[in-house]
């Protein structure tokens, strides 16, 4: 029998810690969106004017949570929802310029949170570690597919 491991306790106790250190970076920056939100904006910059399914699938939120923050953001005049042109049946995210003026500060913030992620870490501690990341990622998405 597997002894009781503290990793999924410790990447929860990151999570939240983590979220509330970028939120206050946030709020000194005066930038007026949340984590969550950010986390949706980042996945759009990536790829922008995209089916909800799509950033579903980038960010691992569910739907119900997607659309909470899409409303919100939409709300705000960071993003739009317009048809597809080939497939009007389909709703698109888009970014707004307000988005993209905000894009620049966002991602200096979020270098700034990986330096103090990864202080004291040598890249070949952080790849390996992200390494072990990414497989136990790999499977809980393969738990929550079967």
């Amino acid at each position: 029998m597997m002894s009781q491991r503290e990793g999924g306790f410790l990447i929860t106790k990151i999570h939240h810690l983590g979220r509330r250190v970028f939120a206050e970076l946030l709020k000194q920056k005066e930038i007026e969106i949340g984590p969550g939100q950010g986390r949706v904006l980042f996945a759009l910059w990536e790829r922008d004017e995209v089916p909800i399914n799509d950033i579903a699938k980038r960010t691992l939120l569910r739907k119900s949570t997607l659309s909470e923050l899409l409303d919100n953001l939409e709300e705000s005049g960071y993003i739009d929802r317009v048809q597809s042109k080939e497939d009007r049946r389909k709703v698109l995210i888009r970014t707004t310029e307000k988005t993209n003026k905000l894009q620049k500060a966002y991602i200096d913030l979020s270098v700034a949170m990986t330096k103090l992620f990864y202080d004291n870490f040598t890249s070949e501690e952080i790849d390996q570690f992200e390494s072990y990341l990414k497989r136990v990622l790999e499977n809980l998405v393969a738990f929550e597919t079967d």
